[in-house]
C-alpha cells in the first residue's frame, strides 16, 4: 500500500494539485487511499469524473510498475467513501423490506463496482440473498426473500 501511497502523491505532486496529506483505510473489502485537500471540488470534479480519472491513472502507473494488489480506490475528502456507505445503508433498507414483506425488491441498474458494495454488504445477511440480472447498462441486482 505504500508503493501506491507513493505513486498517487507522485501523480499529484506532477500534476501541481495541492493536497495536504494522505491517508490510508479500509471498508467494503476495498482500501482507500484518502487524498485531504482544501480545495476538494476540483479534484472530485463534476459528478466524480475527475477522481475516478485520477482513479485510473493511478492503478495504470501501479500496473506498470508491478504492483500485485490492485484492488484500491483513490479517495478525496471522503467523498467517494461517502457514496460507498449510502449505498450499503440503501441495500440494507431494501433487504428489510424484502425480508419484511416476504418478497423480491429489484435496485436500479448499477455499474459493477457499485453491485459488488451491494453483494458484499448484503452477504452476511440472514434471510437474503443476492444476484446480479440483465445485460450491459441495465444490469441491476435483485434482493431476494428466503425463507
Amino acid at each position: 500500500m505504500e508503493q501506491v501511497k507513493d505513486i498517487v502523491e507522485d501523480v499529484l505532486k506532477k500534476g501541481q494539485i495541492a493536497f495536504s496529506g494522505l491517508e490510508t483505510s479500509e471498508t467494503a473489502g476495498q482500501k482507500i487511499i484518502t487524498i485531504k485537500a482544501d480545495n476538494p471540488k476540483i479534484l472530485i470534479g463534476t459528478r466524480g469524473e475527475t477522481i475516478r480519472a485520477i482513479d485510473y491513472l493511478v492503478k495504470k502507473i501501479a500496473e506498470q510498475k508491478g504492483v500485485e494488489d490492485l484492488y484500491f480506490l483513490v479517495d478525496i475528502n471522503d467523498y467517494r467513501l461517502k457514496q460507498i456507505e449510502d449505498l450499503q445503508n440503501k441495500a440494507r433498507m431494501m433487504a428489510e423490506r424484502a425480508k419484511s414483506f416476504e418478497y423480491d425488491v429489484e435496485l436500479a441498474p448499477m455499474s459493477a463496482y457499485e453491485r459488488l458494495i451491494v453483494h458484499t454488504a448484503l452477504s452476511e445477511m440472514e434471510g437474503i440473498q443476492t444476484e446480479s440480472q440483465g445485460e450491459g447498462r441495465n444490469r441491476r441486482i435483485v434482493i431476494r426473500y428466503i425463507s
